[in-house]
């Protein structure tokens, strides 16, 4: 089925992470008051208006005014065994209902057990009981929230010796039993390909298309032995061809740049989105053209 289709999900074009550092920039406060003119859109992180006032939810009126704003938690635990948290849902929903998103999303993961919150996102064994608890819980959030929901691929440095599938059977299979969106992570899939031992290629060609509703990409850093996930530097050039190839697939879907620590001047930042926005566009025009020709081929 065609989530995107089904929900009118709308292309929103190139963003990136909202983070306290460049709001100034963001809201004009330097520039006239102007939106930046490289941005499309802005992706906000849940937790961080999750309350009853004061400067957050100031801030958020004012980023909304300018930008198209997308909700994307990262403590929800979808994964986990206790029971969903009730209270944290309501509060998710009240950002939720003052920003209006096209979708909200959070991690395919768990984070937490028997009340300890590990503060982490704990990828999940690939098994079909798991798909069974995490395709009824993320209905549960789904309907709760009122809005569709998407969920993202996690990086990971370990594998379960339970596992039944590889890790895009598992998430294709989640989306398609919970009838949820799919928020694709490029650098979340280099790294643990890498990780792993798995072509990442294979993960982009498994994806239900009409259920990625956003792409996510980011920079990482290199251990060594193995990849960590940091969101700390440029987008390095495997995840941009990826990236290509998942535009190829995919077609025009909602793209954000992540950068969350050491993080540089907005410029710096927004220079990816402008490098994002002509991988795209090229990937797009030449799917265009492609078309074309075909068409001109069938018609002789």
């Amino acid at each position: 089925m065609d989530f995107r289709a089904k929900h009118r999900i709308p292309d929103l074009g190139i963003g990136i992470g909202a983070r306290t550092k460049h709001y100034a920039e963001l809201l004009g406060d330097t520039n006239d008051g102007k939106a930046d003119a490289r941005l499309d859109w802005l992706e906000i992180i849940s937790e961080n208006f999750m309350v009853a006032g004061g400067k957050p939810l100031e801030n958020l009126d004012r980023l909304r005014a300018k930008y198209p704003l997308v909700n994307h938690g990262v403590s929800m635990g979808i994964g986990s065994m206790g029971e969903l948290d009730m209270k944290y849902l309501a509060r998710l929903k009240a950002v939720v209902q003052k920003i209006n998103p096209p979708w909200c999303s959070d991690h395919l993961c768990w984070t937490g057990e028997s009340g300890v919150e590990l503060h982490d996102l704990l990828p999940l064994p690939h098994t079909k009981e798991a798909i069974t608890h995490v395709s009824d819980r993320i209905r549960r959030v789904q309907d709760f929230l009122e809005v569709p929901f998407a969920i993202e691929n996690v990086s990971s440095y370990l594998a379960y010796k339970d596992s039944e599938m590889p890790e895009w059977d598992f998430v294709a299979e989640i989306a398609e039993r919970a009838d949820c969106g799919i928020l694709f992570d490029c650098n979340n899939i280099y790294v643990s390909g890498k990780n792993h031992d798995f072509d990442p290629n294979d993960y982009v060609d498994a994806m239900p298309n009409g259920r990625v509703v956003q792409i996510h990409l980011a920079g990482h850093t290199d251990k060594g032995t193995y990849l960590l996930d940091t969101h700390s530097d440029h987008v390095a050039d495997p995840v941009w061809e990826l990236y290509r190839r998942a535009t190829a697939r995919f077609g025009a879907v909602s793209t954000l740049i992540e950068w969350d620590e050491e993080i540089p001047e907005l410029d710096v930042v927004a220079s990816e989105a402008v490098k994002a926005r002509g991988i795209r566009e090229e990937v797009l025009k030449g799917l265009k053209n492609s078309a074309i020709v075909s068409a001109s081929a069938e018609a002789e």
